[in-house]
């Protein structure tokens, strides 16, 4: 029963990164400890692709950074970052299970 209710308010991840960039590569370990316990929708974003330059200039000296959104959300704009629920630099396990908490009980 909790399952089900579980996969009905799950989340998505955003994650915001580039190639050789050892911060990321924790962040990604600290991710896959969550989907361990507990699955999210995950997408990645390279801000060193050319398509992704609008994220670059916001976030190219902040990564990693993960946006964190009900599983159903629109997709992400950059126009609307600053209300993202969000993570940089680094963070833990608790701290990304603390902010999906935050976003499922919005």
């Amino acid at each position: 029963m909790f399952a089900s209710r579980r996969l009905l308010q799950a989340c998505r991840i955003t994650f915001f990164t580039r190639e050789n960039c050892g911060l990321c590569t924790q962040a990604k370990s600290v991710l896959s400890d969550v989907w361990d316990k507990r699955p999210f929708v995950y997408q990645e974003v390279n801000l060193a692709q050319a398509e992704c330059r609008p994220w670059r200039k916001l976030y190219d000296f902040d990564i990693p950074v993960i946006h964190i959104s009900k599983a159903e959300a629109k997709e992400e704009d950059v126009s609307a970052a600053g209300k993202a629920f969000k993570l940089m630099h680094r963070f833990t396990p608790e701290q990304v299970e603390a902010k999906m908490d935050e976003v499922e009980e919005s």
